[in-house]
């Protein structure tokens, strides 16, 4: 039986949930008050056991309708680690329109060559780029966006998050899918113009990628075990209705397994932290350089995973742009 994992607000307190079909269970009952998702991914195995009884026993369990629940972020990530440059299609559209964007004279038929080498050249050094993001830029697959300023050229990036679920140092490719514990959607909202600094020859992630709001995550942590080949995945994204992204995992240029083991040569992985795969291709500056403004709707979705939708909006008017 199909369920899911996260956290709601019924008008009260915040509170783990069990998604069944179009419900909720309200996991405090059967785990403890102190419950939470962040807790319960501490021992992933006994939780999932536990989650599994309970689904099939839903029916007959209280529960509320997932429609009269806000949905937040299903949990608070311990560590974010996103990966970049790392879908085939997503990293020839980069260099595509960057040459283009500064300049370069070249024919389309030539940049579009220089790409294509480019980002065959990502694979062939076999290093995935995996850089930190801030939890405190995580809000929920509802929630607003708040286009923060400096910077106006506000991006998408649809991504599938793995969440951890086991703690892991130095471990092989081929053990890291014993690690995870299920998927959630992200969108790494990104400011590309404040991106590079003029000061100095560095790249400013914490002010073009982990600003608060920039990374809606949700609506549920899906178990693995409900997701039998990642790679088939498709990744869906709107503006406005137009759609933007559309493309699936298998396009990827380092799998799960790959950034997995590359990022716990990094660091110490543990259960709670949450590791980006990549945007598949379909940004903003393959549309036109079409950003992101106020008033726009962004709907985004994974296959089996759920759907987000956000509102894009100024920064209060207090806010020190």
């Amino acid at each position: 039986m199909w369920f899911a994992l996260g956290t709601f607000d019924d008008g009260g307190a915040a509170f783990p949930g069990l998604v069944v079909d179009d419900v909720v269970v309200d996991l405090r009952p059967h785990l403890g008050d102190g419950a939470t998702v962040e807790r319960l991914l501490q021992d992933w195995d006994a939780t999932l056991a536990v989650l599994q009884d309970l689904a099939e026993e839903a029916a007959g369990l209280p529960s509320t309708a997932l429609a009269d629940l806000r949905v937040l972020a299903p949990f608070r990530p311990r560590q974010l680690l996103c990966a970049g440059a790392n879908y085939f299609r997503h990293v020839r559209q980069i260099v595509a329109s960057t040459l283009r964007n500064s300049g370069d004279e070249r024919s389309e038929d030539d940049l579009q060559a220089e790409a294509d080498r480019i980002a065959h050249a990502r694979a062939a050094t076999g290093t995935p780029f995996v850089f930190p993001g801030l939890p405190s830029a995580v809000t929920g697959p509802h929630d607003d966006i708040v286009l923060w300023g400096p910077g106006v050229q506000h991006d998408w990036e649809l991504e599938l998050g793995v969440v951890i679920g086991r703690h892991a140092h130095r471990i092989r490719p081929d053990e890291a899918m014993d690690v995870v514990a299920g998927y959630v959607i992200g969108n790494d909202i990104s400011t590309r113009d404040v991106m590079n600094r003029s000061d100095l020859p560095m790249t400013d992630f914490i002010m073009s990628k982990s600003r608060p709001t920039f990374f809606p995550t949700g609506p549920y942590l899906v178990p693995r075990e409900w997701v039998p080949d990642p790679r088939q995945l498709r990744l869906r994204l709107s503006v406005n209705g137009e759609v933007m992204q559309d493309d699936t995992v298998d396009d990827i240029i380092y799998g799960i397994e790959e950034l997995i083991s590359y990022a716990s040569h990094a660091a110490v992985l543990g259960p709670g932290d949450l590791v980006l795969t990549g945007s598949p291709a379909g940004n903003a500056g393959h549309h036109g350089n079409r950003w992101l403004v106020p008033g726009d709707v962004i709907d985004a979705e994974i296959t089996g995973l759920g759907r987000q939708r956000n509102r894009c909006i100024e920064p209060p008017v207090e806010a020190d742009s």
